[in-house]
């Protein structure tokens, strides 16, 4: 009798937990796959679309012919002419001489750094820049010394008309490659005109008494000086830019929109 007993208990047992084991039938193995592939594919369906944003957004450059060449021409222009020329100039001119004529420049275009950073409410950095320009104009000797960094870390704050326009959401617009000034886009071409106009090393006739050159012959060899100078402070370091460059243009182009999309962003 005991036996019966203990024989019906286990039979018992085995088939209620029979009856709680999950079973996957070929159907539910089915639709479980099919869940997972179809998460997949969605996944994959979002990073192609995203993909091809990017690939239109990149491919929308309207002048992207011209831009090839003018790039080609800058860039034969800097290897063959700017390059050997900063290179006899740093020749002559001592680092430090050529250092003090790039804190002498800098110190003059105080204007165009003063008004934008005022135009974007960045108050602190407006009134650094009136500080450092005091006393790099004082104690540096006209600005050919630059204390305010060396001494009491007050640091320059670049800013232009163009990141300006960013900060209050301008679009960049198309991508232009300027005849010896390189890459730039439509936004920064504006900017340029506007920061052409505050700075005292471009000639005005209507402001001339602001102005240091006198004509615009002065003011284009000034511009040249400035580009001279600053190439022979930083020989090579164009062409260790562009050494890893596929295809030139395009290589030039997005570091570029890069670049001024961190600097406005800053």
């Amino acid at each position: 009798m005991k036996r019966k007993v203990v024989l019906f208990v286990f039979i018992y047992i085995l088939l209620e937990g029979c009856s709680h084991t999950q079973v996957i039938t070929p159907k539910a193995a089915t639709e479980h796959n099919v869940s997972q592939i179809s998460a997949s594919e969605l996944e994959t369906d979002e990073f192609a679309e995203e993909y091809e944003d990017e690939k239109k957004e990149a491919l929308s450059d309207p002048l992207r012919s011209y831009n090839e060449i003018m790039t080609s021409f800058n860039d034969g222009l800097f290897i063959y002419v700017l390059d050997p020329i900063s290179q006899s100039y740093a020749n002559i001119l001592h680092r430090a001489i050529r250092t003090s004529l790039a804190n002498f420049i800098h110190n003059l275009q105080f204007p165009i750094r003063f008004s934008n950073n005022l135009l974007q409410a960045k108050f602190k950095n407006t009134t650094e820049e009136t500080e450092r320009f005091l006393l790099n104009t004082t104690l540096g000797i006209g600005g050919l010394f630059d204390p305010a960094s060396h001494y009491l870390n007050i640091q320059a704050h670049n800013e232009d008309f163009g990141q300006t326009l960013g900060f209050y959401g301008v679009g960049a617009g198309f991508h232009v490659v300027l005849p010896l000034l390189g890459p730039s886009n439509v936004r920064d071409i504006v900017g340029l005109g506007v920061d052409t106009f505050t700075s005292p090393l471009v000639y005005q006739p209507s402001l001339k008494r602001l102005r240091i050159p006198s004509n615009y012959l002065e003011s284009i060899g000034m511009y040249g000086l400035q580009t001279i100078n600053k190439n022979a402070l930083n020989l090579g370091a164009y062409e260790t830019l562009k050494k890893d460059a596929m295809d030139l243009y395009p290589f030039l182009r997005d570091f570029y929109e890069q670049k001024r999309l961190s600097d406005i962003e800053e």
